[in-house]
């Protein structure tokens, strides 16, 4: 793929642009000395719109942007948009729901309410984990997919092209922490939707319209897929991808981040509920491109549906244009990653570092510590990343899935367990983040292949949900066994109001509704 001039001017204009926006808004008032709070949850001022748009931009990278227009060109087509538009749903209940209890609490990071609720080793673990998780796997993956992305459009290095989404991503989370991103992914976020909504309007033109879409389509414009299917059965989205979602909505540092720096409940829950109502452009702007380009290009996609999305911009989008999108594809890359790093170092300093090392450390120790760790992370995932490229990893979309599974549910099992078993002792929380990861490594462990023909062939989200119901008896076995004398008391902010404003129901109940439909109209 060549960029003309016209593209690469535009590419270089939007991230200084998008640079320049988040270091201004993210610096410091004359005499103020930045805390831990500025730094890792931006004083915890964000409202609604800033919210809702950075939780998108941290969702959507290249995982979107290509695999799942891929995916949607390959053998699951419009389906694949279900796990974008049950996320719609369910960050409405978590606002509900969860969201309320942890801005009351105060928390940084989600570890530090298991600490609050169970003990200090339950947190401990899912620190350790999470850190673990992210360092070795997310960030080495977000920067290979966008590394792969940025060669196949400039034909640069991957090596090059990992390391300068690295620096990129660093510059402006390093040095203004969570404000800085959210202000970067104002831009970077609806650059995305509306690069992928110019690209499908754009292929309904090419196509001949909707109705020339929809009959050449009609076998793959189905939301619910045969319980046999092997990609995406109905029965996993029903059995397991609540489980998945509850996590990734409500428990997940690098989501969940932006709801805890909210600047009121009502801000925090409208922020949620407008991501949802953002998710639903997704069928739009992403699945719909994918099965576009397998009906104007299938010559071109023989054997390789990832290349579906690039090929029509490459296709249909004019110079000038083309370079705005490839800004907002390497834009959605650099989001993820700058979310993933301040979440990474916001656990690493305040649940490693301050709460087991030195508790007394002082809070410009914590912010530089913040810092320097989103260096060392970076500094990881870019020596990592290009590994991936390695064919004994299957590709990157299999390696996240591989590893993501260890962590569902065992931590959704803790979550739900806080709340829905008020004296559930310490030690049920504990087995909880243990036995998880266990549970579900058996299964995979046990999955039929050349190498175990005896074994079984449960979908993964199946095995989610099996781990999450082995987790879930051992808890009420526990808890049974030996309740607390009395529930534990969490902590309380009293300046967060508890009561969801009327307003922030109606909104909820429309995103569901228009999920509701979706899911009607294309059944």
């Amino acid at each position: 793929m060549n960029i003309s001039p016209a593209d690469l001017a535009v590419f270089a204009g939007f991230f200084a642009v998008v640079i320049s926006l988040s270091v201004w808004k993210s610096r410091r008032a004359k005499g103020h000395i930045e805390d831990s709070s500025d730094f890792f949850l931006a004083g915890r001022g964000l409202t609604w719109p800033l919210i809702g748009i950075s939780i998108v931009a941290a969702n959507i990278s290249t995982e979107q942007m290509v695999g799942m227009a891929g995916q949607a060109a390959g053998a699951i087509g419009l389906a694949v948009s279900g796990w974008q538009l049950m996320g719609s749903v369910f960050i409405v209940i978590i606002a509900m729901t969860l969201l309320p209890r942890f801005l009351q609490a105060g928390i940084y990071t989600m570890p530090e309410f298991l600490e609050y609720r169970y003990n200090a080793t339950a947190r401990a673990i899912m620190a350790i984990l999470t850190v673990v998780i992210y360092a070795l796997v997310m960030l080495p993956a977000v920067l290979y997919s966008g590394g792969v992305t940025l060669k196949a459009i400039a034909d640069i290095d991957l090596h090059v092209a990992v390391w300068l989404i690295g620096v990129v991503g660093t510059i402006y989370c390093a040095f203004g922490g969570l404000k800085a991103i959210a202000w970067a992914d104002l831009i970077q976020g609806l650059a995305l939707l509306a690069g992928g909504l110019l690209v499908f309007f754009l292929g309904l033109q090419a196509i001949g319209g909707w109705e020339a879409f929809t009959s050449h389509n009609a076998d793959k414009l189905h939301m619910v897929l045969p319980a046999d299917n092997p990609d995406l059965p109905w029965t996993g989205v029903v059995g397991g991808m609540w489980i998945v979602m509850v996590y990734y909505c409500g428990l997940n540092q690098f989501i969940v981040q932006r709801n805890l720096a909210a600047k009121s409940l009502k801000h925090g829950q409208l922020g949620m509920i407008f991501a949802g109502g953002l998710w639903l452009l997704v069928p739009f702007a992403i699945v719909m491109p994918g099965l576009m380009a397998q009906q104007l290009f299938a010559d071109r996609l023989a054997g390789k549906s990832d290349a579906a999305f690039p090929t029509m911009i490459t296709q249909l989008v004019q110079p000038g244009l083309r370079g705005f999108i490839y800004a907002a594809i390497a834009g959605a890359v650099t989001s993820t990653l700058a979310s993933l790093l301040n979440s990474a170092s916001t656990i690493a300093t305040m649940d490693v570092y301050r709460n087991m090392v030195h508790p007394a450390a002082s809070q410009t120790r914590l912010v530089w510590l913040g810092r320097g760790l989103t260096i060392v992370f970076v500094l990881a995932g870019c020596s990592l990343a290009p590994a991936l490229d390695n064919p004994r990893f299957g590709g990157v979309f299999q390696y996240i899935q591989q590893f993501q599974g260890y962590i569902w549910p065992g931590v959704v099992g803790a979550f739900l367990g806080a709340f829905l078993l008020p004296r559930a002792p310490p030690a049920a929380g504990v087995l909880a983040l243990v036995l998880g990861p266990v549970a579900y490594g058996v299964l995979q462990a046990t999955t039929r292949s050349d190498l175990r023909p005896w074994g079984h062939e449960l979908h993964f989200l199946i095995q989610v949900l099996v781990a999450f119901v082995f987790v879930a008896g051992v808890m009420i076995a526990v808890t049974l066994v030996q309740p607390l004398a009395a529930p534990k008391v969490l902590p309380v902010r009293q300046e967060m109001p508890f009561r969801t404003d009327p307003v922030v129901k109606i909104a909820g109940t429309l995103v569901i509704l228009a999920v509701a439909v979706f899911f009607f109209v294309f059944w």
